[in-house]
């Protein structure tokens, strides 16, 4: 008996794993990654700790389902390790190819009341911690052996040490309608380095990713992936002392008070994994691809889904542009700058018709262009006006409306306005998507939710809105003046995690058709320039109309041209969320680019460290200071030596920015 304790051991420790009767220990390979589970008086808990510095304190694990409690009365079983060495390619992220390598833990709990064994399955890698909760299905015939669970609630919780700040948007009800009864549409104001224990703003927690910053020991970002119809998209509740942050589930009110605010699944059967990415500084932060690490593909791409920018009129010019000539006009634009697609947003079903749209889609392919039309979700869990509705919501209509655009040549959609979290919702997402790869059609989703993991889950799936987005900045000039706020929020949190849509980069200075009404626009030139590489989608919108061909300088055109959308490798540079951020991106075609977005009003000189660029002379796009009485900072064109260290010294200009490539 002995030596088979001793050769136990001996291979818990081989996989960065050792255990106790009641403590099992994950390692990441690098073994600066620690992770405690505890199983002591019926509750398991966990800790997180990193270079020997607490991360997450003693937090609660374990769920409530209808076949029994397994929160408490637990007593733990078997433990059954492995190591994971896995590579992937996909298109459409941060990193085409990944090499996940992890130690895992599988762990058997039985309850008091449980009618099955749980297992918690811990995965842990060199700065990520992913974990899910499993059941095994019915070992017998027995009629009165259970065939799917709804778990009722969730222990698991987030206990973050007392000098953590967070930097978290707020979650919102259905209560809160919104416009129209849009709400949630996960479009809520996020704020930095706020107290843990500051009440969110709509008494509803937060919505993922959620980061935070630990004091001086470095930061955490926690999150979820791997939801699709298989469950509900969760969110962190209010924080409460000596508990932390734990696992919420949607809000009765959300979709219209439709569906179950509590998910089921099919047994056997797991939850979805909850993420935590840790870091003693924010480069494991800005670099994680841990969402995809641990999801598959749910279905083959029907065909070769094609990257690329757009063109869309709807953010400047708004609902009176969609009619056929402003659509016209910005076809020739995209086609001018050789992109790819242009997007008819919504009311064309009214405001063109669909024999237009028709007679559209093929002068857009006579000039190498391809369309992407706008969609209202469904039929009842909002009212806004836009059409077309009722195209979405059911699978015979999916299938007629699918069928007509990939027969006029419609490459994408924008499907817009969905009702919140509730497993109902998260099942009308993947039905979409499933059912427009059917037709090669790739797709965009706005006022939703954030994707997890949907990128590698749905081939066609290009990205989510979720986010207090581009649009905002024409609404109100509050919302101008918070851009470099957001845009320099994002690297670290929402676009970590997934692809952003967030809407636009803007080259006009005032957010009207004539480029001189209204309010103006707060960031430079150069900062929207970068921003077309900061923000990471495979399909970018690059918000140009016909007559910023002729006011922009020709080399901005000329990198506006040819600005990429996917990336071999993002590397972390420099930055602080809602300040500034410096990024690295290796394009597909193996070109670098260092860009910088300036979020504050004053200008930062900085000295970065390339090694890309060790001993090379280099293209930089920055402004110069503006001059007294100068609203818009002149963007330049000039070159730049690198060192053969590879440092360089630069400035950000305020609410500037600047990119560095070859």
């Amino acid at each position: 008996m002995r030596k088979r304790i001793q050769s136990l051991f001996l291979m818990l420790a081989m996989a960065g794993i050792s255990a106790s009767a009641e403590t099992t220990t994950v390692t990441s390979p690098d073994g600066r990654l620690c992770v405690d589970i505890n199983c002591h008086g019926g509750l398991l808990t966990y800790d997180v700790c990193y270079d020997g510095r607490d991360m997450m304190q003693t937090s609660r694990l374990g769920v409530v389902t209808d076949m029994g409690d397994y929160t408490q009365g637990l007593t733990q079983h078997d433990v059954r390790t492995a190591e994971i060495d896995e590579t992937y390619t996909m298109r459409g992220t941060k990193a085409s190819g990944n090499h996940y390598v992890a130690n895992k833990a599988e762990i058997d709990f039985t309850s008091a009341t449980g009618k099955r064994m749980m297992t918690l399955t811990m995965q842990v890698s060199n700065n990520d911690v992913a974990y899910c909760y499993s059941f095994a299905g019915a070992a017998t015939t027995n009629r009165d052996e259970p065939r799917r669970a709804t778990i009722l609630s969730e222990a698991t919780s987030f206990n973050l040490p007392t000098t953590a700040t967070s930097f978290i948007c707020p979650q919102i009800d259905g209560n809160h309608q919104g416009w129209m009864s849009t709400k949630p549409s996960y479009e809520e104001e996020y704020k930095a380095d706020a107290p843990l224990n500051e009440k969110s703003k709509f008494g509803q927690g937060y919505t993922f990713p959620c980061l935070f910053r630990i004091g001086n020991d470095g930061w955490v970002l926690i999150s979820e992936t791997g939801v699709g119809s298989n469950y509900c998209g969760s969110h962190l509740s209010d924080y409460a002392e000596g508990k932390g942050y734990t696992i919420a589930y949607p809000h009765d009110s959300e979709n219209h008070g439709m569906g179950s605010a509590t998910p089921a699944i099919i047994l056997p059967g797991s939850t979805p994994w909850r993420t935590i990415t840790v870091g003693s500084s924010l480069k494991p932060i800005l670099e994680t691809t841990i969402a995809y690490d641990v999801v598959k593909p749910m279905y083959e791409p029907s065909r070769e889904y094609k990257p690329g920018r757009y063109t869309w009129s709807w953010l400047i010019w708004q609902d009176n542009s969609v009619n056929y000539d402003d659509q016209v006009s910005f076809i020739n634009t995209a086609a001018a700058m050789g992109y790819e697609y242009c997007l008819v947003d919504g009311f064309w079903d009214v405001q063109i018709g669909r024999e237009r749209i028709e007679e559209l889609s093929r002068y857009a392919q006579s000039k190498g262009v391809s369309l992407m039309l706008w969609y209202n979700s469904n039929g009842f869990a909002n009212d806004a006006p836009q059409g077309p509705r009722g195209c979405m919501n059911t699978a015979i209509a999916r299938e007629r409306e699918m069928a007509w655009m990939e027969r006029i040549g419609v490459k994408g959609i924008k499907v817009d306005f969905f009702g919140g979290d509730k497993q109902q919702t998260m099942q009308l997402y993947e039905d979409i998507l499933s059912d427009a790869n059917r037709h090669g059609i790739q797709v965009i989703f706005h006022g939703c939710t954030l994707p997890r993991g949907w990128e590698r889950m749905y081939p066609n799936f290009v990205a989510s809105e979720a986010v207090l987005a581009s649009e905002n900045v024409y609404f109100s000039e509050h919302h101008a003046k918070q851009e470099g706020f957001e845009l320099t929020m994002h690297p670290f949190c929402r676009n970590t995690v997934a692809s952003m849509d967030w809407g636009g980069t803007m080259m006009n200075h005032y957010m009207s058709r004539d480029n001189k009404s209204r309010h103006r626009r707060y960031t430079s030139d150069t900062f929207e320039m970068a921003a077309a590489i900061v923000n990471q989608t495979s399909i970018q919108c690059i918000c140009l109309q016909e007559s910023n061909l002729t006011e922009l300088q020709q080399f901005q055109l000329d990198f506006l041209r040819t600005v990429p959308t996917t990336w071999n490798n993002t590397t972390f540079i420099d930055g602080y969320p809602t300040k500034y951020v410096v990024l690295a991106r290796q394009s597909t075609d193996g070109r670098w680019f260092v860009a910088g977005l300036n979020g504050e009003k004053t200008a930062k000189t900085m000295t970065l460290n390339l090694p890309m660029f060790a001993g090379k002379t280099v293209t930089l796009y920055v402004d110069e200071p503006a001059k007294q009485g100068e609203l818009f900072p002149v963007p330049v064109k000039k070159s730049l030596k690198v060192d053969k260290k590879g440092n360089v010294k630069v400035t950000l200009q305020p609410m500037g920015g600047m990119i560095i490539n070859l």
